[in-house]
Protein backbone atom coordinates (compact mmCIF):
# COMPACT_ATOMS: atom_id res chain seq x y z
CA UNK A 1 0.00 0.00 0.00
CA UNK A 2 1.47 3.53 -1.28
CA UNK A 3 2.34 5.76 1.79
CA UNK A 4 0.19 9.13 1.55
CA UNK A 5 2.30 12.10 0.91
CA UNK A 6 0.59 15.16 2.39
CA UNK A 7 0.01 18.52 0.45
CA UNK A 8 -0.74 21.27 3.08
CA UNK A 9 -4.18 22.48 2.42
CA UNK A 10 -2.51 25.53 0.00
CA UNK A 11 0.48 24.17 -1.43
CA UNK A 12 -0.57 23.16 -5.05
CA UNK A 13 -2.74 26.17 -5.95
CA UNK A 14 -1.04 28.98 -4.38
CA UNK A 15 2.30 28.20 -5.29
CA UNK A 16 2.49 27.73 -9.06
CA UNK A 17 4.63 30.49 -9.64
CA UNK A 18 7.65 28.98 -7.14
CA UNK A 19 10.67 27.20 -8.32
CA UNK A 20 11.50 23.96 -7.59
CA UNK A 21 15.21 24.50 -7.52
CA UNK A 22 16.66 23.38 -4.32
CA UNK A 23 18.05 19.30 -4.78
CA UNK A 24 19.84 17.53 -1.97
CA UNK A 25 23.09 19.50 -2.42
CA UNK A 26 21.86 22.91 -1.93
CA UNK A 27 19.54 22.08 0.90
CA UNK A 28 22.21 19.83 2.80
CA UNK A 29 24.35 22.49 2.93
CA UNK A 30 21.97 24.77 3.94
CA UNK A 31 21.30 22.57 6.68
CA UNK A 32 25.13 22.60 7.46
CA UNK A 33 25.47 26.13 7.09
CA UNK A 34 22.72 27.19 9.34
CA UNK A 35 24.00 24.19 12.48
CA UNK A 36 27.58 25.36 12.35
CA UNK A 37 27.32 28.89 13.77
CA UNK A 38 29.46 31.19 15.51
CA UNK A 39 28.83 29.40 18.33
CA UNK A 40 31.31 26.13 17.59
CA UNK A 41 34.47 28.23 17.65
CA UNK A 42 33.70 28.60 21.65
CA UNK A 43 32.04 25.80 22.61
CA UNK A 44 34.63 23.48 23.01
CA UNK A 45 36.06 25.35 25.52
CA UNK A 46 32.65 25.35 27.32
CA UNK A 47 32.40 21.55 27.01
CA UNK A 48 35.61 20.75 28.36
CA UNK A 49 35.00 23.36 31.77
CA UNK A 50 32.20 20.99 32.74
CA UNK A 51 33.53 17.48 31.20
CA UNK A 52 36.81 17.73 30.71
CA UNK A 53 38.37 14.89 28.05
CA UNK A 54 35.59 13.10 28.20
CA UNK A 55 33.44 16.14 26.55
CA UNK A 56 32.86 13.75 23.56
CA UNK A 57 30.36 12.43 25.58
CA UNK A 58 28.27 15.08 25.09
CA UNK A 59 28.90 14.95 21.20
CA UNK A 60 27.43 11.66 21.33
CA UNK A 61 24.59 12.36 23.54
CA UNK A 62 24.12 15.45 21.45
CA UNK A 63 24.40 13.38 17.94
CA UNK A 64 22.25 10.41 19.19
CA UNK A 65 19.34 13.57 20.10
CA UNK A 66 19.77 15.19 17.38
CA UNK A 67 19.49 11.74 14.90
CA UNK A 68 15.97 11.50 16.76
CA UNK A 69 14.87 14.95 15.22
CA UNK A 70 16.35 14.67 11.99
CA UNK A 71 14.47 11.62 11.49
CA UNK A 72 11.30 12.89 12.27
CA UNK A 73 11.89 16.32 10.23
CA UNK A 74 13.19 13.70 7.02
CA UNK A 75 9.68 11.83 7.20
CA UNK A 76 7.35 14.77 7.85
CA UNK A 77 9.53 17.21 4.99
CA UNK A 78 8.87 13.81 2.80
CA UNK A 79 4.96 14.03 3.14
CA UNK A 80 4.13 17.80 3.44
CA UNK A 81 5.51 19.72 0.42
CA UNK A 82 4.13 23.31 0.22
CA UNK A 83 6.64 26.18 1.79
CA UNK A 84 6.60 26.87 5.58
CA UNK A 85 8.86 24.36 6.58
CA UNK A 86 8.05 23.37 10.16
CA UNK A 87 4.63 25.71 9.88
CA UNK A 88 3.67 22.97 6.90
CA UNK A 89 3.87 20.61 8.72
CA UNK A 90 2.60 21.21 12.09
CA UNK A 91 -0.57 23.00 10.15
CA UNK A 92 -0.92 19.58 8.24
CA UNK A 93 -0.99 17.65 11.13
CA UNK A 94 -2.93 19.87 13.65
CA UNK A 95 -4.57 22.49 11.66
CA UNK A 96 -4.00 26.05 11.02
CA UNK A 97 -4.20 27.67 14.21
CA UNK A 98 -1.79 25.18 15.87
CA UNK A 99 0.13 25.30 12.77
CA UNK A 100 0.65 29.38 12.77
CA UNK A 101 1.70 29.65 16.62
CA UNK A 102 4.25 27.01 15.52
CA UNK A 103 5.63 29.17 12.61
CA UNK A 104 5.39 32.57 14.39
CA UNK A 105 7.72 30.87 17.30
CA UNK A 106 9.58 29.67 14.80
CA UNK A 107 10.42 33.11 12.74
CA UNK A 108 11.05 35.03 16.26
CA UNK A 109 13.42 33.16 17.12
CA UNK A 110 15.24 32.70 13.95
CA UNK A 111 14.55 36.58 13.41
CA UNK A 112 16.39 37.49 16.58
CA UNK A 113 19.16 34.78 15.87
CA UNK A 114 19.87 36.27 13.07
CA UNK A 115 19.79 39.89 14.23
CA UNK A 116 22.18 38.81 17.14
CA UNK A 117 24.72 37.46 14.65
CA UNK A 118 24.76 39.73 11.80
CA UNK A 119 25.78 42.63 14.84
CA UNK A 120 28.72 39.92 15.68
CA UNK A 121 29.77 39.67 12.04
CA UNK A 122 29.78 43.62 11.65
CA UNK A 123 31.56 43.68 15.31
CA UNK A 124 33.88 41.31 13.82
CA UNK A 125 34.39 43.70 10.74
CA UNK A 126 34.55 46.66 12.60
CA UNK A 127 37.59 45.64 14.61
CA UNK A 128 39.78 45.04 11.04
CA UNK A 129 39.51 48.67 10.13
CA UNK A 130 40.80 51.44 12.56
CA UNK A 131 37.92 53.98 13.75
CA UNK A 132 35.27 51.36 12.47
CA UNK A 133 33.39 50.74 15.40
CA UNK A 134 31.21 53.93 15.46
CA UNK A 135 27.57 53.64 15.52
CA UNK A 136 27.11 55.19 12.69
CA UNK A 137 29.43 52.94 10.54
CA UNK A 138 28.35 50.15 12.26
CA UNK A 139 24.41 50.92 11.15
CA UNK A 140 25.62 51.22 7.58
CA UNK A 141 27.39 48.06 7.43
CA UNK A 142 24.33 46.45 9.12
CA UNK A 143 21.68 48.02 6.21
CA UNK A 144 24.49 47.15 3.76
CA UNK A 145 24.56 43.78 4.65
CA UNK A 146 20.80 43.07 4.58
CA UNK A 147 20.40 44.99 1.70
CA UNK A 148 22.83 42.35 -0.51
CA UNK A 149 21.48 39.74 0.97
CA UNK A 150 17.98 40.52 -0.07
CA UNK A 151 19.12 41.85 -3.26
CA UNK A 152 20.76 38.17 -4.29
CA UNK A 153 17.86 36.53 -2.72
CA UNK A 154 14.98 38.24 -4.82
CA UNK A 155 16.99 37.63 -7.52
CA UNK A 156 16.51 34.30 -7.62
CA UNK A 157 16.39 30.92 -5.52
CA UNK A 158 19.41 29.88 -7.04
CA UNK A 159 21.07 32.32 -6.60
CA UNK A 160 20.84 32.44 -2.81
CA UNK A 161 21.43 29.05 -3.48
CA UNK A 162 24.87 29.04 -5.05
CA UNK A 163 26.24 31.65 -2.23
CA UNK A 164 25.09 29.55 0.84
CA UNK A 165 26.89 26.76 -0.58
CA UNK A 166 29.82 29.07 -1.63
CA UNK A 167 29.59 30.55 2.02
CA UNK A 168 29.02 26.83 3.17
CA UNK A 169 32.57 26.02 1.73
CA UNK A 170 34.81 28.65 2.85
CA UNK A 171 33.24 27.96 6.59
CA UNK A 172 34.09 24.20 6.18
CA UNK A 173 37.07 24.58 4.64
CA UNK A 174 39.33 26.10 7.59
CA UNK A 175 37.11 23.71 9.94
CA UNK A 176 38.36 20.49 8.05
CA UNK A 177 42.02 21.95 7.82
CA UNK A 178 41.90 22.13 11.27
CA UNK A 179 41.19 18.69 12.21
CA UNK A 180 43.42 17.05 9.50
CA UNK A 181 46.41 19.35 10.96
CA UNK A 182 45.43 19.28 14.57
CA UNK A 183 45.61 14.92 14.22
CA UNK A 184 49.28 15.14 13.52
CA UNK A 185 50.21 17.38 16.95
CA UNK A 186 48.10 16.25 19.43
CA UNK A 187 49.03 14.63 22.96
CA UNK A 188 47.21 11.32 22.96
CA UNK A 189 47.52 11.60 26.87
CA UNK A 190 45.48 14.48 26.64
CA UNK A 191 42.19 12.72 25.43
CA UNK A 192 42.39 10.04 28.21
CA UNK A 193 39.57 9.80 30.52
CA UNK A 194 40.10 10.11 34.36
CA UNK A 195 36.65 8.31 34.86
CA UNK A 196 33.51 8.57 33.79
CA UNK A 197 31.58 12.03 35.00
CA UNK A 198 28.62 12.50 36.82
CA UNK A 199 25.41 12.03 34.82
CA UNK A 200 23.93 15.26 35.82
CA UNK A 201 27.43 16.49 34.63
CA UNK A 202 26.93 15.01 31.38
CA UNK A 203 23.42 16.20 31.35
CA UNK A 204 24.40 20.26 31.83
CA UNK A 205 26.65 19.68 28.92
CA UNK A 206 24.45 17.86 26.58
CA UNK A 207 21.84 20.90 27.14
CA UNK A 208 24.50 23.67 26.45
CA UNK A 209 25.69 21.38 23.52
CA UNK A 210 22.34 20.73 22.41
CA UNK A 211 21.96 24.90 20.85
CA UNK A 212 24.99 24.17 18.81
CA UNK A 213 22.90 21.42 16.96
CA UNK A 214 19.73 22.93 16.07
CA UNK A 215 18.87 24.98 13.18
CA UNK A 216 17.40 22.02 10.92
CA UNK A 217 14.21 23.75 11.08
CA UNK A 218 15.57 27.22 9.08
CA UNK A 219 16.43 25.65 5.88
CA UNK A 220 13.26 23.08 5.74
CA UNK A 221 11.32 26.71 5.73
CA UNK A 222 11.85 27.16 2.03
CA UNK A 223 10.60 23.46 1.27
CA UNK A 224 8.02 24.57 -1.46
CA UNK A 225 11.00 25.36 -3.82
CA UNK A 226 12.61 21.99 -2.87
CA UNK A 227 12.87 19.19 -5.95
CA UNK A 228 11.13 16.18 -5.46
CA UNK A 229 10.41 16.31 -1.54
CA UNK A 230 9.97 12.58 -0.63
CA UNK A 231 13.74 12.07 -1.79
CA UNK A 232 15.32 15.45 -1.37
CA UNK A 233 14.40 16.64 1.96
CA UNK A 234 15.36 12.88 3.81
CA UNK A 235 18.56 12.94 2.54
CA UNK A 236 19.84 16.12 2.82
CA UNK A 237 18.45 16.16 6.48
CA UNK A 238 20.56 13.06 7.17
CA UNK A 239 23.59 14.03 4.83
CA UNK A 240 23.58 17.39 7.17
CA UNK A 241 23.56 16.53 10.00
CA UNK A 242 26.17 13.36 9.46
CA UNK A 243 28.35 15.98 8.46
CA UNK A 244 27.82 18.06 11.61
CA UNK A 245 28.32 15.43 13.86
CA UNK A 246 31.48 14.15 12.31
CA UNK A 247 32.95 17.87 11.96
CA UNK A 248 31.65 18.62 16.02
CA UNK A 249 33.39 15.33 17.39
CA UNK A 250 36.54 15.98 15.15
CA UNK A 251 36.77 19.69 16.14
CA UNK A 252 36.63 18.64 19.80
CA UNK A 253 38.86 15.92 19.68
CA UNK A 254 41.64 17.89 18.23
CA UNK A 255 40.83 20.85 20.63
CA UNK A 256 41.38 18.70 23.81
CA UNK A 257 44.74 16.60 21.93
CA UNK A 258 46.21 19.64 21.21
CA UNK A 259 45.45 22.18 23.95
CA UNK A 260 44.62 19.96 27.10
CA UNK A 261 43.76 21.28 30.44
CA UNK A 262 44.76 24.36 28.71
CA UNK A 263 41.18 24.40 26.82
CA UNK A 264 38.94 24.66 29.79
CA UNK A 265 40.29 27.94 30.23
CA UNK A 266 40.42 29.30 26.15
CA UNK A 267 37.21 30.87 26.36
CA UNK A 268 37.67 33.68 24.03
CA UNK A 269 38.84 31.90 20.88
CA UNK A 270 40.02 27.87 21.61
CA UNK A 271 39.56 26.91 17.99
CA UNK A 272 42.28 30.09 17.42
CA UNK A 273 44.39 28.43 20.18
CA UNK A 274 44.76 25.26 18.34
CA UNK A 275 45.34 26.46 14.67
CA UNK A 276 47.95 28.84 16.05
CA UNK A 277 49.49 25.51 17.84
CA UNK A 278 49.05 23.75 14.37
CA UNK A 279 49.36 25.95 11.39
CA UNK A 280 51.43 28.82 13.55
CA UNK A 281 50.03 32.29 13.10
CA UNK A 282 48.59 32.25 9.74
CA UNK A 283 46.25 29.19 11.16
CA UNK A 284 44.98 31.58 13.72
CA UNK A 285 44.19 34.20 11.41
CA UNK A 286 42.32 31.97 9.04
CA UNK A 287 40.04 30.41 11.68
CA UNK A 288 38.76 34.13 13.33
CA UNK A 289 38.61 34.92 9.70
CA UNK A 290 36.72 31.57 9.36
CA UNK A 291 34.40 32.54 12.59
CA UNK A 292 33.72 35.95 10.30
CA UNK A 293 32.44 34.07 7.26
CA UNK A 294 30.02 31.40 9.53
CA UNK A 295 28.52 34.65 11.54
CA UNK A 296 27.56 35.71 7.44
CA UNK A 297 26.86 32.44 6.57
CA UNK A 298 24.28 32.01 9.03
CA UNK A 299 22.52 35.35 8.29
CA UNK A 300 22.55 34.50 4.27
CA UNK A 301 20.81 31.10 5.39
CA UNK A 302 18.68 32.86 7.11
CA UNK A 303 17.90 35.33 4.22
CA UNK A 304 17.56 32.31 2.00
CA UNK A 305 14.66 30.35 4.57
CA UNK A 306 13.00 31.93 7.14
CA UNK A 307 10.94 34.83 4.27
CA UNK A 308 9.18 31.61 3.30
CA UNK A 309 7.47 31.84 6.34
CA UNK A 310 6.25 35.16 5.88
CA UNK A 311 5.20 34.27 2.23
CA UNK A 312 3.57 31.21 4.30
CA UNK A 313 1.33 33.24 6.12
CA UNK A 314 0.36 35.81 3.71
CA UNK A 315 -0.84 33.28 1.36
CA UNK A 316 -3.20 31.63 3.88
CA UNK A 317 -4.28 35.36 4.91
CA UNK A 318 -2.43 35.44 8.24
CA UNK A 319 -0.47 38.71 7.29
CA UNK A 320 -1.04 40.89 4.08
CA UNK A 321 -1.40 39.25 1.12
CA UNK A 322 1.28 41.55 -0.41
CA UNK A 323 3.89 39.26 1.53
CA UNK A 324 2.58 36.65 -0.56
CA UNK A 325 3.17 38.09 -3.75
CA UNK A 326 5.69 36.19 -6.00
CA UNK A 327 8.37 38.76 -8.63
CA UNK A 328 7.06 37.96 -12.00
CA UNK A 329 10.74 37.82 -13.66
CA UNK A 330 12.75 36.00 -10.80
CA UNK A 331 9.78 33.96 -9.19
CA UNK A 332 10.78 34.50 -5.73
CA UNK A 333 8.78 36.01 -2.91
CA UNK A 334 10.58 39.46 -3.55
CA UNK A 335 8.09 40.80 -0.82
CA UNK A 336 8.49 39.08 2.02
CA UNK A 337 12.06 38.98 1.42
CA UNK A 338 12.99 42.65 1.29
CA UNK A 339 10.31 42.99 4.71
CA UNK A 340 11.95 40.33 5.93
CA UNK A 341 15.53 41.93 5.76
CA UNK A 342 14.05 45.00 6.89
CA UNK A 343 12.75 43.87 10.19
CA UNK A 344 15.73 41.53 11.10
CA UNK A 345 18.25 44.75 9.97
CA UNK A 346 15.73 46.97 12.25
CA UNK A 347 16.25 44.41 15.54
CA UNK A 348 20.01 44.32 14.94
CA UNK A 349 20.42 48.29 14.77
CA UNK A 350 18.09 49.37 17.85
CA UNK A 351 19.14 46.17 19.99
CA UNK A 352 15.66 45.42 20.84
CA UNK A 353 16.61 41.77 19.24
CA UNK A 354 17.75 40.69 22.87
CA UNK A 355 14.48 40.89 24.24
CA UNK A 356 13.37 38.08 21.48
CA UNK A 357 16.21 36.25 21.84
CA UNK A 358 14.95 34.69 25.01
CA UNK A 359 12.19 33.19 22.50
CA UNK A 360 15.22 30.97 20.45
CA UNK A 361 15.43 28.08 22.89
CA UNK A 362 12.20 27.49 24.15
CA UNK A 363 10.64 28.31 20.85
CA UNK A 364 12.39 26.14 18.47
CA UNK A 365 12.24 23.06 21.23
CA UNK A 366 8.46 23.82 21.29
CA UNK A 367 8.51 23.65 17.67
CA UNK A 368 10.65 20.65 17.60
CA UNK A 369 8.16 18.72 19.70
CA UNK A 370 5.02 19.67 17.44
CA UNK A 371 7.28 18.36 14.15
CA UNK A 372 7.96 15.36 16.49
CA UNK A 373 4.19 14.59 16.99
CA UNK A 374 3.14 15.98 13.18
CA UNK A 375 4.66 12.42 12.81
CA UNK A 376 2.54 10.29 14.26
CA UNK A 377 -0.82 12.33 13.19
CA UNK A 378 0.25 12.35 9.21
CA UNK A 379 0.74 8.85 9.50
CA UNK A 380 -3.11 8.35 10.55
CA UNK A 381 -4.03 10.94 7.55
CA UNK A 382 -5.08 8.60 4.22
CA UNK A 383 -7.01 11.33 2.35
CA UNK A 384 -3.89 12.63 0.11
CA UNK A 385 -3.12 13.43 -3.53
CA UNK A 386 0.53 11.35 -3.63
CA UNK A 387 3.02 12.01 -5.98
CA UNK A 388 5.25 9.26 -4.13
CA UNK A 389 5.77 7.20 -1.79
CA UNK A 390 7.47 9.51 1.74
CA UNK A 391 10.11 8.31 3.63
CA UNK A 392 9.05 6.39 6.89
CA UNK A 393 11.05 5.98 10.06
CA UNK A 394 11.31 2.34 10.92
CA UNK A 395 10.72 1.27 14.23
CA UNK A 396 6.47 2.61 14.19
CA UNK A 397 6.25 5.11 16.63
CA UNK A 398 9.26 4.49 19.00
CA UNK A 399 11.43 7.17 17.32
CA UNK A 400 8.32 10.17 17.28
CA UNK A 401 7.95 9.61 20.41
CA UNK A 402 11.36 9.37 22.23
CA UNK A 403 11.98 12.39 20.62
CA UNK A 404 9.21 13.96 21.97
CA UNK A 405 10.20 12.47 25.29
CA UNK A 406 13.96 14.10 24.56
CA UNK A 407 12.09 17.41 24.05
CA UNK A 408 10.33 17.62 27.11
CA UNK A 409 13.08 16.48 29.20
CA UNK A 410 15.20 19.33 27.83
CA UNK A 411 12.18 21.37 28.52
CA UNK A 412 12.37 20.92 31.73
CA UNK A 413 15.69 22.64 31.86
CA UNK A 414 13.95 25.97 30.85
CA UNK A 415 12.94 28.84 33.50
CA UNK A 416 9.52 30.51 33.86
CA UNK A 417 10.63 33.83 31.99
CA UNK A 418 11.46 31.75 28.71
CA UNK A 419 8.01 30.19 28.93
CA UNK A 420 6.37 33.24 29.87
CA UNK A 421 7.95 34.73 26.49
CA UNK A 422 7.09 31.79 24.31
CA UNK A 423 3.37 32.31 25.89
CA UNK A 424 3.43 35.73 24.57
CA UNK A 425 4.31 34.69 21.55
CA UNK A 426 1.41 32.09 20.99
CA UNK A 427 -0.94 35.10 22.45
CA UNK A 428 0.12 37.16 19.34
CA UNK A 429 -0.51 34.83 17.04
CA UNK A 430 -4.24 33.91 18.37
CA UNK A 431 -4.86 37.12 17.99
CA UNK A 432 -3.60 37.48 14.25
CA UNK A 433 -5.03 34.19 13.48
CA UNK A 434 -8.53 34.75 14.56
CA UNK A 435 -8.29 38.79 13.37
CA UNK A 436 -7.32 37.43 9.76
CA UNK A 437 -10.30 37.88 7.18
CA UNK A 438 -12.03 34.26 6.56
CA UNK A 439 -10.10 32.08 4.61
CA UNK A 440 -10.60 31.58 1.03
CA UNK A 441 -11.50 28.02 -0.56
CA UNK A 442 -9.28 25.96 -2.99
CA UNK A 443 -12.18 26.59 -5.40
CA UNK A 444 -12.18 30.42 -4.42
CA UNK A 445 -8.46 30.58 -4.62
CA UNK A 446 -8.23 29.03 -8.20
CA UNK A 447 -11.55 31.04 -9.63
CA UNK A 448 -9.46 33.95 -8.56
CA UNK A 449 -6.39 33.21 -10.37
CA UNK A 450 -8.87 31.57 -13.52
CA UNK A 451 -7.76 28.15 -13.38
Amino acid sequence: MTEPVVESSRAPLDEPTLVRALGVRALAANIVNTIVGSGIFVLPAVVAAILGPAAMLAYLVCAALVALFGLCFAEVGSRVHGSGGAYAYVEAAFGPYVGFSAGLLLGCAEMAASAAVATIFVGSLSALFPGGGGTASRAVMLILLYGALAIVNVRGVRTGARLMELITAAKLVPLVLLVIAGMFVLHPDYLKWPGIPPLADIGRASLVLMFAFTGVEGPLTSSGEVRNPARTVPRAVLLGLSTVALLYAGLQMVSQGVLGPALATATDAPLGAVAERALGAPGRTLILLAAMVSTLGYVSGDMLATPRLLFAFARDGLLPARLGAVHARFRTPHIAIIAYAATACALALSGSFRALAVLSAVGILLVDLACCAAVLALRRQGDTRAERAPFRVAGGPAVPLLACAVVVWLLTSARAAEFLAAAGVVVIATVLYWARPRRRTREEAAQARGT
